[in-house]
This record gives C-alpha cells, sequence and structure tokens, in this order.
C-alpha cells in the first residue's frame, strides 16, 4: 500500500501564490508517475499536472500552463506544485496522486482544498 500525504492549500487572493506538497510513503516502486489532479464542485476530477520518474517534461493543463511549476524529490518521495498567478477559477480540491508503473496501480491522497477569492 501507498499513502499520500498532502499539505499547503488554503486561501489565496487573486493574483496570489500557494505551493501544495505530498508525501509518499509505503511501497513504492521504483519507477512512479507522480502529480496533482483538482476537482471543483458539480465538475469531474481533472488532471492539473504531472511528473515522470525522471522529472524532465512535466504535463500541464492548458489552463495552467506559465503558471503552475510541478517538481519532484525522488529521495523524499515528494512531490510538490507551485502555484502563481492563481485565479478564481483555480478553485478546486486538489488531490495528489501517484501510479506505480510496474503495476499501473493508483493511490490518490485525501485532497487539500484551494480557494481563490477576495
Amino acid at each position: 500500500q501507498v499513502q499520500l500525504v498532502e499539505s499547503g492549500g488554503g486561501l489565496a487572493q487573486p493574483g496570489g501564490s500557494l505551493r501544495l506538497s505530498c508525501v509518499a510513503s509505503g511501497s513504492i516502486l521504483p519507477l512512479y508517475v507522480m502529480g496533482w489532479y483538482r476537482q471543483a464542485p458539480g465538475k469531474q476530477r481533472e488532471l492539473v499536472s504531472k511528473t515522470w520518474p525522471s522529472g524532465v517534461s512535466p504535463d500541464y493543463a492548458d489552463s495552467v500552463k506559465g503558471r503552475f511549476t510541478i517538481s519532484r524529490d525522488n529521495a523524499k518521495n515528494t512531490v510538490y506544485l507551485q502555484m502563481n498567478n492563481l485565479k478564481p477559477e483555480d478553485t478546486a480540491v486538489y488531490f495528489c496522486n501517484l501510479k506505480n508503473l510496474g503495476t499501473a496501480t493508483n493511490y490518490w491522497g485525501q485532497g487539500t482544498q484551494v480557494t481563490v477569492s477576495s
């Protein structure tokens, strides 16, 4: 089993910044993808960004490109999401995701609320 613990959500003003962190523990295989998804009220969960084992060429949703930056520390099994120039439409519950590439098993964190409002 894999456990994911997120932190860093909260309230920000439009144009502000927040940094999310997610620490993974448990039965983590050597190769895994880590990323962030979000779900706004009444909407489906969507990919925000994900990073591959090498950390090179992460994927981003078009809506966050140029504003959000994902990074990972493999030694700490941790992924970060730096969110800048936040917009009200970024308001959602953000979920950390880990996918073991060897087993194709997905794991999810409990979610952290991000609210962007003046």
